[in-house]
C-alpha cells in the first residue's frame, strides 16, 4: 500500500538515499530542503520537494500543508535534517551551540509535533529519527552536535511511551561514518584514522542507512518502538 512519507533534509546524502528507497518501493514521498535544488532523478520519481527551514515553525506548518494537499496526512516521518558547526569547546560560540541544537533537536521537535496531528487522528504512524554514533560515543570538537543527537534518543523514547497506545512508533537510527560529500572532504589521514576504529573497516553506503529506516517503517517492525538501531560497522558497540 502506498503511504505518505516525509523525509526532512532529503535532497542529499543520507536523506536523499532514504527518499529514493521509499519512492522506489512505491510510496508517495515528499522531502524538505533548505538550500540548493533536489536532484533531477528524485523529481522524476515523482517526489514532492518543499523548501523549508525547520528552525522556523511557520515554514514547517506551511510545508506540511503542501504535503498534505498532495499526498494526504503524513504516515511515515523520517526526521533527518541536521547541521554541524564543529569547534573545540573553548572556541565554540554560544551561537555555534544553539544553532546546532535548534536545527537538529528543536527542529525535530517541530516536525514531529506537526506530523502527530494526522497520526493521532489516524491512530497510527511511524516516526524514525536520524541520530549518529557521535551522539552515543561523543567526539572531541562536536559537543554541540553530539548533544543534539543524544537528545533525539530521549525524545524518541519519551514519545514512544507517550503515544504507543495510539499505534505510533518512534525509533532512532544511529549511523556511523557514511560515504557522503561530507566525509569525502576529509583528508586521507583523517579517513585512515576513522577506518582504524571501525571493525568492518569501511564506510557505510547511504543505501544501508536507508534500508534500516525502511525496515523500521515496515510491517515487520510493528512491535519495535523506542529502539536505537546502530548502522555503524561496529564502531559504537556497547553504547
Amino acid at each position: 500500500m502506498s503511504r505518505s512519507v516525509l523525509v526532512t533534509g532529503g535532497n542529499r546524502g543520507i536523506g536523499l538515499a532514504i527518499a529514493r528507497a521509499f519512492a522506489d518501493a512505491g510510496d508517495k514521498v515528499a522531502i524538505t530542503y533548505r538550500s540548493g535544488e533536489p536532484p533531477a532523478d528524485l523529481v522524476a520519481l515523482g517526489v514532492l520537494a518543499v523548501r523549508c527551514d525547520i528552525t522556523d515553525a511557520e515554514q514547517v506548518d506551511q510545508a506540511y500543508k503542501e504535503v498534505e494537499a498532495a499526498h494526504g496526512n503524513v504516515e511515515v516521518l523520517v526526521a533527518n535534517a541536521g547541521i554541524t558547526r564543529d569547534q573545540l569547546l573553548m572556541r565554540m560560540s554560544e551561537d555555534d551551540f544553539t544553532a546546532v541544537l535548534d536545527t537538529n533537536l528543536t527542529g525535530t521537535f517541530r516536525v514531529v509535533k506537526r506530523a502527530n496531528r494526522g497520526m493521532l487522528r489516524a491512530r497510527k504512524g511511524r516516526v524514525v529519527l536520524i541520530s549518529s554514533v557521535v551522539g552515543l560515543l561523543g567526539q572531541a570538537g562536536q559537543a554541540n552536535y553530539a548533544a543534539s543527537k543524544a537528545g533525539l534518543v530521549g525524545f524518541a523514547r519519551s514519545l514512544a511511551r507517550e503515544l504507543g497506545s495510539r499505534n505510533i512508533t518512534f525509533n532512532v537510527v544511529a549511523p556511523g561514518f557514511v560515504d557522503t560529500d561530507m566525509t569525502r572532504a576529509l583528508t586521507d589521514e583523517q579517513r585512515a584514522d576513522i577506518m582504524a576504529q571501525v571493525p568492518l573497516a569501511r564506510y557505510a553506503q547511504p543505501a544501508e542507512i536507508a534500508a534500516a529506516v525502511r525496515f523500521l517503517a515496515s510491517d515487520d517492525a510493528a512491535y519495535i518502538t523506542g529502539a536505537v538501531i546502530p548502522v555503524d560497522g561496529g564502531l559504537g558497540m556497547g553504547h
